[in-house]
């Protein structure tokens, strides 16, 4: 038989059961403090105690607490986890950075001088065919050139602004170039 605290532990092991239950603790919450407090006890040496049951109450009491801490901190660190790798995270601005800004209004300014340098007609042409979305053959017929005379027009201020791109990114690859050279 079990003495000391401990003996106390086990007399007064069915009311300190209700007294958890009371508080708010599941049965199976209950029985794992009370297993706590068990193991406390039979582990630590404490000396005399003047009210065995005052005590005991209030151990059971503190693991309670520390229980129920635990759990919650347990609770809110999981959601933090699920929240930090699912779905957008409130606080991420899609705004573009004003690094980004600068760089693609440079770009932009790039762009324009590059445009700004083809003849005016390859300029109105791609104008109204990028910008503007007319079709190529309403082009031609508007200016009075072929439909293919508006692609080579094209082609060459796609050709000016891949060259200037390819500038920019500093690839050394080669240009792609619309015509064939496989002599096919």
């Amino acid at each position: 038989m079990a003495s000391g605290l401990l003996g106390a532990f086990l007399d007064l092991r069915s009311a300190l059961l209700r007294y958890l239950m009371t508080r708010g603790a599941s049965p199976d919450e209950a029985e794992d403090i009370l297993q706590d407090v068990s193991l406390k006890l039979s582990s630590d040496v404490t000396g005399p105690i003047e009210q065995p049951r005052a005590y005991l109450y209030r151990m059971t009491n503190n693991h309670f607490l520390l229980h129920r801490r635990t759990a919650c901190r347990r609770t809110r660190r999981e959601e933090d986890w699920v929240d930090a790798r699912s779905g957008d995270p409130p606080e991420i601005d899609d705004a573009p950075s004003a690094e980004a800004r600068l760089m693609a209004s440079q770009q932009l300014a790039i762009l324009q001088r590059v445009l700004d340098g083809l003849p005016e007609r390859t300029r109105h042409i791609f104008r109204r065919f990028r910008v503007e979305g007319e079709p190529q053959r309403q082009i031609a017929a508007d200016i009075g050139i072929s439909v293919s005379a508006v692609e080579k027009h094209l082609a060459r201020a796609y050709e000016a602004i891949l060259a200037t791109r390819v500038q920019l990114d500093g690839d050394m690859t080669a240009p792609r170039h619309l015509k064939d050279e496989g002599g096919l």
